[in-house]
């Protein structure tokens, strides 16, 4: 059991998102820095890191496409792993289980992509009652074209995710405020 009844999900950080056609590495970098930074302050701070990957029938999320596993140069050793076919980790995975068992109540919310998965979890989790540190900096996303031409960018993405999860579903922080509120919670 977390002493902090606080667990970190890092959703979809996996390699299959390098041979997805929308693939844009200009923020990789960063994005690794940041969701390595958060795993390895969870770990020291004794929070159980869980590891979403995504499963379907697209050639590079298949389970036999040798693609869904951590995304090159992140280390991690995770608590617990789930497989998921679908945008919200909870949904047939048995993680509300496993949380549940382990008396957490509270989730660190990171990972791939920003808008999609992260943020279709995050609003799970909220209604389900946990309390979730959403933390933008720890995701990431790829622009996108709207249907009448326009093209949001992976920060207008990240912006408009935020002003919607912000005061309903989750609490939106960076690496050092999620595991500052741990480290207060000890």
């Amino acid at each position: 059991m977390s002493l902090l009844n606080t667990a970190l999900l890092v959703i979809d950080v996996q390699e299959s998102f390098r041979h997805a056609p929308y693939f844009d590495d200009s923020e990789i970098s960063a994005f690794l820095g940041k969701q390595q930074a958060l795993i390895d302050g969870a770990q020291a701070a004794g929070i159980p890191v869980v590891q979403i990957f995504h499963v379907d029938g697209d050639k590079a999320f298949s389970q036999e496409s040798g693609y869904v596993r951590t995304f090159e140069g992140l280390r991690l050793t995770p608590s617990v792993t789930f497989h998921k076919n679908r945008h919200s980790a909870f949904a047939g995975t048995g993680l509300d289980i496993w949380l549940t068992k382990n008396g957490i109540n509270k989730l660190i919310v990171s990972g791939i992509r920003t808008e999609q998965c992260c943020e279709t979890t995050t609003r799970h989790a909220s209604d389900l009652g946990y309390s979730v540190d959403y933390v933008t900096e720890a995701t990431l996303t790829f622009p996108m074209t709207h249907s009448s031409g326009a093209t949001f960018s992976a920060e207008d993405i990240r912006t408009r995710t935020e002003l919607v999860l912000a005061g309903r579903f989750a609490r939106i922080t960076t690496v050092e405020g999620a595991l500052e509120t741990t480290r207060k919670a000890a």
